[in-house]
């Protein structure tokens, strides 16, 4: 079982998101570099909040540079937002296979989602809120951002399955 990390002045427990997720705007600078070009920079992101996860942050598509996305076959439903469609990502000599997705016609409730992207910070070279380089989401299925600001503990990783 998990214990809450309590947190400290200026910092979000996870533990005290909602659940279902709650989606909120936020104006801090989101960039995303992957082979060495940032193929993603804005201050126009929504972020989910949800129950054990650190925020999962969705970038407009005019500030992402779809030119390196390509769309897969690739689909995945959540309770919440609907199915999620993905995409790889490639720059120069590098893919990452199914590194993004967007809910292209969410569920009620997320309709601001529509088209946003979001990636797997695990899979790029480096993602940042504001200048700080974000730690991945244990695990392969979420994609959550873990900065400072933000305390666990965290699902995703091995014996979490059940939280």
């Amino acid at each position: 079982m998990h214990k809450r990390i309590e947190p400290a002045a200026g910092q979000e427990s996870v533990w005290d998101y909602p659940r279902p997720p709650r989606l909120e705007p936020t104006s801090k600078r989101i960039r995303v570099v992957f082979n060495g070009v940032t193929i993603a920079d804005t201050t126009r992101a929504r972020r989910v909040l949800e129950t054990s996860h650190p925020p999962v942050y969705y970038l407009p598509p005019d500030d992402v540079r779809l030119d390196y996305f390509s769309p897969t076959s690739r689909t995945t439903t959540c309770e919440f937002k609907g199915v999620a469609s993905y995409w790889t990502i490639t720059v120069g000599d590098r893919a990452a296979d199914n590194a993004a997705w967007s809910y292209e016609k969410p569920r009620p409730g997320y309709e601001a989602l529509a088209g946003y992207i979001a990636v797997y910070p695990g899979r790029m070279d480096a993602c940042y809120v504001d200048d700080e380089l974000v730690q991945a989401q244990p695990g392969d299925f979420y994609g959550g951002w873990i900065t400072s600001d933000i305390v666990g503990p965290f699902k995703g990783g091995p014996g979490t399955r059940g939280w």
